[in-house]
């Protein structure tokens, strides 16, 4: 039997109990819930190389939802890619690219509200995936973390005796 580290409860007697499903933080920005492209791998230093998000399959043209409430803090071009990114509050910022933006600079956005379209990635980001895909990246005051966190159960199980 595997039950969730935390979220268990050893009551009077009655042994541990599997909590209800898990309900993540924040909503995909894709939908439906897209295959994992390129996994997070955060440098061993600040300055040194590393993929500072994750890459998510999808097509051009689909829909970028906000995975939280939020304000929309940059909609435009960086070096030659659409970025949007938005502040979600408590210092989580997440960014988006290549993303054509619906959205502007100091729009308030609910969760699952379109943000934009990603683009097409022949004519935006050359190079970054062999296919399309959308690079999400998230940042905890200043700090590069895996957008994963927020969105699936990474809490870790613990294995326990049959009897």
């Amino acid at each position: 039997m595997t039950v969730p580290a935390a979220g268990w409860d050893q009551g009077a007697g009655s042994g541990p109990q599997a909590v209800s499903s898990y309900e993540p933080e924040w909503s995909w920005p894709l939908s439906p819930a897209p295959a994992l492209v390129r996994p997070f791998e955060a440098p061993p230093q600040r300055w040194l190389a590393g993929h500072r998000g994750v890459d998510l399959a999808a097509p051009p043209g689909a829909p970028v939802f906000s995975p939280a409430a939020g304000t929309v803090t940059f909609a435009g071009w960086v070096v030659n890619r659409p970025v949007l990114t938005v502040d979600l509050g408590d210092g989580l910022l997440a960014s988006f690219e290549p993303v054509l933006a619906e959205k502007s600079a100091g729009d308030s956005v609910a969760e699952g509200e379109v943000l934009g379209t990603l683009a097409d990635p022949a004519s935006a980001v050359p190079g970054h995936c062999a296919a399309s895909c959308l690079h999400w990246g998230v940042r905890l005051n200043r700090e590069y973390v895996n957008p994963l966190k927020y969105v699936t159960d990474r809490r870790p199980s613990v294995l326990l005796p049959l009897k």
